[in-house]
């Protein structure tokens, strides 16, 4: 699943989200319990459009020297991803969905994502419904992040917001993924990307991936079983005798594992 930075072959990830109509990436964000980060009580939700955007691959060079790329904001991705975020909302006992714009600079683009989420909102009057422009989004997580609940947001902001509230919590080694599509078809994912450079040393954290597999066991109705995997997980992280190095601690990979499946 390695992409090639700048040149070679388009990215694999987007490829299968795009031909697969992955429309809703879905990252849960949250406070482990006994893992101190600087922010205590973190517990939101980001929501990106999966599709479309900055990511839709449209890009060419007009001459040499200038390249454009093109932005693809459409009603039908915009209206079906705010319609997931209220669902999503009120399948899980959550209060509030803010959507995430730059409609005050590309105000066609993103006013047309923020006019598909009133839209959407009006529908949902049980959910609390606000907007914030993208920069100051940013600037309020890292003041306070708690003053958050459901994030929804196009593409590209959903890129960055999501793994800026990834490292409220201690990093993308802890934060798991779900990319969902209609009819029930799902990917779930570890967003960190793969890391050949590390490959059979034994130093990788596998939390990420053991938490998007969590995911997938809750999107497959085996809810007993996700949680099983999930507290045998935060468990070994909180007590803190078996961490990967990437959270402070010294345990390989294989201990880690192991500590966990002593747990279950």
């Amino acid at each position: 699943m390695t992409t090639p930075i700048g040149k070679g072959f388009r990215s694999l990830n987007l490829t299968l989200r795009k031909e697969l109509a992955l429309y809703a990436n879905v990252r849960p964000c949250m406070s482990l319990p006994g893992f101190k980060t600087r922010y205590d009580g973190v517990d939101l939700v980001t929501i990106r459009e999966n599709t479309e955007g900055e990511y839709s691959g449209l890009e060419h060079e007009v001459v040499k020297g200038v390249v454009e790329s093109l932005k693809i904001i459409t009603r039908a991705a915009s209206t079906r991803v705010a319609e997931y975020a209220f669902k999503y909302a009120e399948d899980n006992g959550r209060a509030r969905v803010s959507a995430v714009h730059k409609a005050n600079i590309m105000k066609k683009a993103d006013g047309l994502f923020i006019e598909c989420c009133r839209e959407v909102a009006s529908r949902h009057p049980s959910i609390a419904y606000d907007e914030v422009i993208v920069d100051n989004a940013c600037m309020q997580l890292v003041r306070d992040p708690t003053a958050f609940d459901v994030l929804v947001m196009p593409n590209l902001y959903g890129d960055i917001v999501s793994d800026l509230c990834a490292g409220l919590i201690g990093g993308l080694g802890l934060t798991p993924s779900a990319n969902v599509g209609a009819g029930g078809l799902a990917l779930m994912e570890a967003v960190h990307g793969t890391a050949p450079d590390i490959a059979g040393k034994d130093v990788a954290n596998p939390t990420a991936l053991l938490l998007s597999g969590c995911m997938m066991l809750r999107h497959l109705g085996l809810a007993a079983h996700a949680e099983a995997i999930h507290g045998a997980t935060l468990g070994v992280i909180a007590e803190g005798k078996y961490r990967t190095r990437d959270l402070g601690g010294k345990s390989g990979t294989r201990d880690f594992v192991k500590a966990i499946i002593g747990k279950l």
